[in-house]
Parts: C-alpha cells; sequence; structure tokens
C-alpha cells in the first residue's frame, strides 16, 4: 500500500485518499497531496477545456471558436476532477479554492466576469486566433459535418435556402448550422476582444 507523507508533520496517508489530485488538510494543517503531472507540449498547443458549472457561456463561445470545451452545469468537483485526469482537459473554473483543493494538471481561473473579458483573459494563457471558427456544436461539442443544402431543406427556412449554399449538420444533436447574420456579429465581438 502505498503511502503519502505531509510535509509539515510527517504523517502518513493511504494514496487512495487522493485519487484525481484531491487534497486534505493534515490535522497539523498542512495542505496534502500527489503532485499530478503537467500538460505535454502536445496539449498545450492544442487545449481540450473543460469548464465548470460558472462558466457555461464561456463554453459555449469556446466551442464557437473551435476548441473542444466539454461542459456539465450538474458536474461535481469530483467528477470535473476526474474527467480533467482522464481525458487531458485544462480545467477551467472560476473556484479560487479549487486549485487548492484538487492538484490537477492544468487549471485556469477566470477572474474576469464578462465574455469579452473572460475571452481575453484566456488569450493570454492560449493562443485563441487562427482557429476554425464555427466547426464544432455550440450545443454539444462534436465536430460538425458539411452537408447538402438538398439534405436540410426541409429544416430550413426558405429565405435561407435561398441565400446559403453551404450548410453544416450536428452528427450528435441534428442541429443545422450556416453562416447568418449571427456569424458576423460574432466576428465583429471577437475582433473587439482580440
Amino acid at each position: 500500500m502505498s503511502r503519502v507523507p505531509c510535509r509539515g508533520c510527517g504523517r502518513e496517508y493511504d494514496a487512495a485518499l487522493f485519487t484525481f489530485g484531491r487534497t486534505l488538510h493534515c490535522t497539523c494543517g498542512t495542505r496534502v497531496g500527489i503532485e499530478s503531472p503537467g500538460l505535454t507540449s502536445e496539449a498545450a498547443a492544442e487545449p481540450r477545456f473543460l469548464a465548470d458549472a460558472m462558466l457555461g457561456r464561456l463554453a459555449r463561445w469556446l466551442r464557437l471558436l473551435g476548441f473542444d470545451t466539454a461542459y456539465d452545469p450538474a458536474i461535481s468537483d469530483s467528477e470535473l476532477a476526474r474527467r480533467a485526469f482522464e481525458e487531458g482537459r485544462v480545467v477551467l473554473t472560476r473556484d479560487r479554492a479549487l486549485p487548492e483543493e484538487w492538484r490537477l494538471p492544468r487549471v485556469v481561473v477566470i477572474e474576469a466576469e464578462t465574455l469579452r473579458e473572460q475571452l481575453r483573459e484566456l488569450a493570454g494563457v492560449f493562443p485563441m486566433r487562427g482557429r476554425r471558427l464555427f466547426s464544432r456544436c455550440s450545443h454539444c461539442n462534436v465536430e460538425l459535418q458539411d452537408v447538402a443544402a438538398a439534405r436540410v431543406a426541409a429544416e430550413v427556412p426558405p429565405r435561407v435556402l435561398a441565400r446559403q449554399a453551404a450548410f453544416r449538420r450536428c452528427p450528435a444533436c441534428d442541429r443545422v448550422y450556416w453562416e447568418g447574420s449571427h456569424v458576423a456579429r460574432i466576428r465583429r465581438a471577437l475582433d473587439q476582444v482580440w
């Protein structure tokens, strides 16, 4: 059985207590845990995110930017930690205590409250430009697939079908996407962020 010593008093704890980066306070007051490995250079170059319950809007926008961004509004901290470890994801949170309570490979505490400032804050940590915009479903995070206009004709308004030539579909939830006026608004908003 593997043991983890407290750096403060030397008391030893069963390593099983520290699954997925969990930490605990020793009776001497020292925080005890196992150091987690950092992100590989590949993971840092192409980050995959896991947003906590407080960052749903940011998660949706990251998906629009083409980032693989998992989000579950009901996720617990223990499940968040497990998924981050198992899936090699960068945790995005507004919970300042999370990095202390869980030693995860990478946690970014988002300080900003507005979406634009949150995106700007993340752009200071990860390369955000040059992404394949609108390549993921904003609802379920799956990569979109090109689909012929004839295959979605019954699902989109006739005026859209008359004006648009390119359509995409989410293979998971069947939502249909096209470059409408909302795309120009999103691009303008992103120009203000960068």
